[in-house]
């Protein structure tokens, strides 16, 4: 009996994870399209990965002490017994992708991607949810970290945000970061009992995560901590200086956050989040990312300087709604075919209008005038194209207006895409 029950359960989509539908997925697609145009203006090319990658990507890229790695990544074995692992974040398979294929340098790449992680759904962050992003390898010019993250802020600003704040910081140089590392590790063993109950006993392994640590008690034990901008050599100093002036230039507000450390362990030099203030602060990054100068040789490429960012969809939508901005609705039909001679017509006519450019829509099954027209109606079409055994007896095809209150008119057979053409245009304009 429990196996007939479970049998009978009907399936729904694993926990952590959600349906676009449409005419929801009109505004991602408008969405992918805004960031696709902004990109390609910038020089960027669409590059596609694969969604699971060999998982010693992501183990020696992102560092053997990342919780990303560590406790959220979805690693299994093929059947060849082979370790992979779903991709946790965009950067890592872009970086393999340059590394195995050597594209010419500079190389500027973008993509859209879906990203696994198994932690606690929140709002706006799934276990599979999705990231746009961006990619520059092979110049360590601080000018072309000003341009990435440009990119980014006038990318919500195209969307209608205005209540996105940027921080900056430098996570310095290789020779820069043991230093810190040292004398931040001093300072929390110093106030150890005050952290919060995760870093409190795990702190010593990784010290630069208690920066990132959203817990309150962390948060006032590291307000006074060491920063790592006071740690930087001279070379670093002056390119954080440089990305800094570079921003200012470009009229691209942003504030020093000496605690902004990001979460995985390849970041080098600049690194940056965006927060969008409309929302709840432990919930409001909607993009971010930083300069990576040793991910490339750390997966067995040879040394070659990086940056790049991330953003979540579904985050970054949650701030747009929450900002009443980017309302897309779906474009309208030109037309509703409305065949009351068998279906045939309705058949021929959908056809040759979508293959001149028109959207036609129409009824199945047989159904009768008045239902067809409801249809027409719910569907937001422009016009109703109908066609009754007079109509075919004639040549003829009745254009209805259904949303402006036009004149109702008769368009010969053969001329009814040019004339629907122009009767949309003077609905829409051109």
């Amino acid at each position: 009996m429990a196996e007939e029950q479970e049998e009978s359960q009907v399936i729904r989509a694993p926990k952590g994870t959600h349906d676009v539908l449409w005419p929801e997925s009109s505004r991602w697609e408008a969405l992918v399209v805004a960031f696709a145009g902004r990109a390609r203006r910038a020089g960027f090319g669409l590059t596609l990965t694969p969604v699971f990658e060999d998982a010693r990507l992501f183990r020696r890229g992102m560092g053997g002490q990342s919780d990303v790695v560590n406790k959220e990544m979805y690693e299994f074995t093929d059947r060849s017994d082979r370790p992979l692992a779903l991709r946790p974040e965009g950067t890592a398979p872009i970086v393999r992708a340059f590394v195995q294929h050597h594209p010419p340098v500079p190389w500027k790449a973008w993509y859209v991607t879906p990203a696994f992680r198994y932690e606690e759904p929140q709002a706006g962050r799934y276990r599979q949810h999705h990231q746009l992003g961006v990619e520059v390898l092979g110049t360590e010019d601080p000018d072309v970290d000003v341009e990435v993250i440009a990119l980014a802020a006038r990318f919500y600003g195209d969307l209608g945000l205005r209540q996105v704040e940027l921080s900056v910081n430098s996570m310095g140089c290789a020779e820069d970061r043991p230093r810190y590392v040292a004398a931040l590790k001093q300072y929390l063993a110093g106030r150890a009992a005050e952290l919060c109950d995760e870093h409190r006993e795990r702190f010593e392994l990784n010290p630069l995560r208690v920066l990132d640590c959203k817990q309150a008690q962390c948060r006032a034990v590291t307000e006074d901590a060491p920063r790592l901008v006071d740690f930087l050599d001279a070379a670093c100093a002056a390119h954080l200086a440089r990305v800094r002036r570079g921003l200012d230039a470009l009229g691209i507000g942003h504030r020093l956050e000496p605690r902004l450390v990001r979460g995985l362990d390849y970041y080098t030099r600049t690194t940056f989040e965006f927060a969008a203030t409309a929302l709840a602060a432990a919930q409001n990054a909607v993009g971010g990312g930083g300069r990576y100068d040793g991910l490339a040789e750390a997966i067995g490429g040879e040394p070659t300087p990086g940056i790049g960012f991330g953003i979540g969809i579904e985050r970054l939508l949650l701030a747009c709604d929450a900002e009443a901005t980017f309302a897309v609705a779906p474009a309208a039909a030109e037309a509703f075919v409305i065949d009351l001679t068998g279906g045939e017509e309705a058949r021929d006519l959908v056809d040759e209008l979508r293959q001149a450019g028109l959207t036609a829509l129409r009824a199945y099954d047989g159904r009768s005038a008045k239902s067809q027209m409801k249809q027409a109606d719910k569907s937001g079409a422009l016009f109703a194209l109908i066609i009754g055994p007079e109509e075919q007896a004639n040549g003829v095809v009745t254009v209805r207006p259904l949303r402006d209150g036009g004149d109702q008119q008769t368009v010969s057979r053969g001329a009814v895409a040019a004339r629907l053409s122009e009767l949309s245009d003077e609905v829409t304009g051109p």
